[in-house]
């Protein structure tokens, strides 16, 4: 009973002052509505983080070069005619991973090696069929490059040795590429497809269609139509070596086998690779993994949610702020309706709950 009465008499409060009531829930409202869209977004973005790196391979280990003295581990940035140090120095073809030195590494450690990527930009722009394109990157890649990284294929094949070994023009293509040129019901393999590039226009034949793979949470809000999203075209990677001044590497990445300790993989790396820099004055081999990345990120990703707890705990601490000075502005006002009550036998207790009731209801409401 004495509960009841509480509550009839904070709504009958709350009735009376309306504005007061609507907008000191407002404040309990944004607030709740802030914490949820924060740690929303903040765990969808390390979600997203973490299965992306995850989808690059936990046993994947990526072998570049640095100048030495550098703490920098990740992949090198390319200059004009390689790639560039911290420093600014640029390394010459005769510094990079040779084929020589990939496959001495392959041969030698053959029962912990899985796959391994080679790749090799060759340029961005417009694969056509007439009137029909489709945006796309151009890559030159080896046989590897469709396990380390996971390529799965729907139609015909992936770039094999015999396409490596002849140079040969043949391309594997995205199945979106080939629904925006071709059309869903067409097989592409065996088909022409013309590239136009920086350098000019390069021709394909097909030999394979693999299936596309959104690369962020936000890839699809970033193009206007699917027709403008950029997909990536395969090419053997002598072929896209050809008209290049650098014959060599400055990028590999190794896929190790999964029962094969990363920590002393990495170390047999960064060892068998040394040994090719020991005279090299400027260059030595870096290795980093990607499991120390997802770790990396995981750490980063936690001091993350840490402070988006201590936001969602200051916008509360805000909304509980705005109830309080309300209900301290509620008890000066109704000085009259207290002393009345306390005239009538009413204990502290008593007019204490009725305002804590009070309070209650404006913040559950809130909610």
């Amino acid at each position: 009973m004495f509960l009841k009465e509480n509550m009839l008499l904070a709504l009958e409060s709350l009735r009376a002052n309306k504005m007061r009531a609507f907008l000191t829930m407002l404040g309990i409202i944004i607030g709740i509505a802030s914490v949820i869209a924060i740690i929303s977004v903040g765990n969808s973005l390390s979600s997203s983080i973490t299965s992306q790196l995850q989808g690059m391979g936990t046993n994947n280990f990526m072998l570049n070069i640095r100048e030495k003295g550098s703490e920098f581990q990740g992949p090198k940035g390319r200059g004009k005619d390689g790639p560039s140090g911290s420093g600014g120095a640029t390394a010459e073809d005769k510094d990079l991973i040779t084929k020589e030195m990939v496959e001495a590494f392959q041969e030698r450690f053959k029962d912990k090696v899985e796959a391994i990527s080679l790749s090799e930009s060759v340029g961005t722009g417009q694969a056509k069929d007439g009137r029909l394109y489709a945006n796309v990157s151009v890559s030159g890649v080896n046989p590897g490059y469709m396990t380390v990284n996971s390529v799965e294929m729907t139609n015909g094949r992936f770039i094999n040795d015999s396409d490596m070994a002849g140079r040969k023009s043949v391309t594997v293509v995205s199945d979106k590429l080939v629904k925006n040129i071709f059309g869903d019901s067409v097989n592409p393999v065996g088909k022409e497809v013309k590239f136009y590039g920086a350098d000019g226009i390069k021709t394909y034949i097909v030999v394979g269609t693999y299936k596309y793979k959104e690369s962020s949470m936000f890839s699809a809000a970033s193009t206007s139509s699917e027709k403008d999203i950029q997909t990536s075209m395969y090419v053997p990677i002598t072929l896209a070596k050809q008209d290049k001044t650098i014959k060599n590497y400055s990028n590999v990445t190794i896929m190790s086998k999964s029962d094969v300790n990363a920590d002393d993989f990495k170390s047999s790396i960064e060892s068998f690779f040394s040994k090719y820099y020991e005279k090299n004055a400027k260059w030595e081999p870096s290795v980093f993994s990607m499991s120390s990345q997802i770790e990396m990120a995981s750490s980063m990703m936690s001091t993350v949610s840490i402070a988006i707890a201590v936001i969602a705990a200051i916008s509360l601490l805000v909304g509980g702020i705005g109830v309080m000075n309300i209900m301290l502005v509620s008890v000066t006002e109704r000085t009259r309706e207290i002393g009345t009550r306390k005239a009538l036998g009413a204990k502290n207790f008593h007019i204490r709950m009725q305002f804590i009731t009070e309070a209650m209801i404006i913040s559950l409401v809130g909610d």
